[in-house]
């Protein structure tokens, strides 16, 4: 046991700091989520608005994630991460001090802005810092830590309010959270120089990994995971490409239900009589199989592939929409977010691996961005509509969220064809389909 532990921490030990923010993100964002929406609507915001007002943060990123995205492709990912976890802090407080639907709308509309320089380079820095067949271990991992967060977050915050007697001290839990990861990310990660991007054409120089003028001191950046030269020709040459527009398809999809959620959620558990402790036990129920099973499903897909766990996991979570609504029992919501939640787990790996592979060298964090906005235009539609939906029926965005969700994954596996089952195969596989050196990818 010890030699395994001593064999995971040299292969993981580098990535640990920037995991551990991630968790401590979540974690603020844990203990928030509950109560968002009943704080919101205790100071003037109707139902409708309240739709507004959580589609401004995914709003805001589908603005800002292809930017950030593209610019942490040229600059220091580490310092764009810090910058956008001190901001999210400060934005993650204000609305205990402005008040109002306008003031609610602007600053969640702030805080989705400082998400979007912060996730992009996140998830760009995992995938150039790991070598390709152990990326889908890395995101399984990188999952867990956020679901760690999430299930602790509002047992902490439940805890400080039972302490404080204060609903709002949660406010502060997230940003205190926020600040402690943004230290994390400052003195624990260490900088990552971006890989060299694709040449032109067959004749021109290799781009070299850092071009002049790069912020990184030498005696502070990390080398990026060596990348197999037969692996690199197998990813496309464009960022618009089929495999890509796939995974946007597959995240717009994904993010109905966050958005549909964040909505109605705690209204509709208030309104079967839970209270705020059962409230957090769903999150638990959901949170908990994601942090145990990401990274072994993650590792799973590294050595076996991951088409049908993408396929299968997206069709189980979006069954799990309806499915809340048919029994109206705190137990039996517990038990279906047991089941989403263990979907999730299956599916969430494999579709940031076919995100990796759908990005050329070099546009990482781009393709990273792209894929956010995707996520968070899905969030903006559900948010929206469910705002609508809720003042007719709390149980109607849940079946909306079913068939949004399966409608797209229907499109997204049209817009994938073939391609998108062989780039979800093994590694090794991928390695002996790929054509020689200078061969364009067909369709890439």
């Amino acid at each position: 046991m010890t030699e395994r532990v001593r064999t995971w921490l040299a292969q993981w030990g580098p990535m640990l700091p920037l995991l551990l923010a991630e968790g401590t993100i979540w974690l603020g964002f844990g203990a928030l989520l509950p109560i968002l929406p009943i704080y919101f609507t205790q100071h003037g915001v109707d139902l409708p608005t309240l739709g507004v007002v959580v589609a401004a943060w995914p709003a805001a990123r589908l603005l800002g994630e292809p930017f950030f995205g593209w610019v942490a492709d040229r600059a220091s990912r580490k310092r764009m991460m810090m910058a956008g976890l001190l901001l999210a802090s400060v934005f993650a407080v204000l609305p205990l001090f402005i008040v109002g639907p306008t003031a609610f709308i602007v600053l969640r509309g702030l805080a989705g802005l400082a998400a979007a320089m912060y996730d992009p380079a996140a998830r760009g820095y995992l995938v150039d810092a790991n070598p390709p067949e152990k990326r889908g271990e890395a995101f399984g991992l990188y999952n867990a830590a956020q679901m760690g967060g999430l299930m602790l977050g509002p047992a902490i915050g439940g805890f400080a309010v039972a302490i404080t007697g204060l609903a709002t001290v949660v406010f502060w839990v997230a940003g205190i959270a926020l600040v402690v990861s943004a230290v994390l990310v400052a003195f624990r990660v260490p900088d990552l120089q971006h890989p060299a991007a694709p040449a032109r054409d067959a004749t021109a120089e290799p781009a070299t990994a850092t071009q002049p003028g790069d912020a990184y001191a030498p005696g502070d950046a990390v080398e990026p995971a060596p990348a197999d030269p037969r692996l690199g020709e197998a990813r496309p040459r464009r960022l618009f490409n089929r495999l890509l527009v796939a995974a946007v398809a597959f995240n717009l999809g994904g993010y109905f239900a966050s958005g549909s959620y964040e909505v109605v959620w705690s209204l509709y558990l208030t309104s079967l009589g839970a209270s705020m402790a059962l409230i957090g036990l769903t999150f638990f129920s959901f949170a908990f199989p994601v942090l145990v099973l990401s990274p072994y499903f993650g590792k799973h897909i590294d050595r076996s592939g991951g088409f049908v766990a993408l396929v299968l996991g997206l069709f189980v979570v979006g069954l799990c929409g309806a499915a809340y609504v048919l029994v109206p029992e705190i137990w039996f919501v517990i038990l279906v977010g047991f089941i989403e939640g263990t979907a999730f787990a299956v599916c969430s790996p494999a579709l940031y691996l076919l995100v990796a592979r759908a990005s050329p060298p070099g546009r990482s964090s781009t393709a990273q961005g792209i894929f956010g906005a995707a996520g968070t235009m899905g969030t903006i539609v559900a948010a929206l509509a469910a705002g609508v939906l809720a003042e007719a029926d709390l149980r109607y965005p849940y079946i909306a969220t079913t068939i949004g969700m399966l409608a797209v994954l229907g499109i997204g596996l049209l817009i994938g064809g073939r391609r998108l089952y062989d780039a979800m195969q093994p590694d090794h596989e991928l390695r002996a389909a790929t054509p020689p050196a200078g061969t364009t990818v067909a369709g890439a």
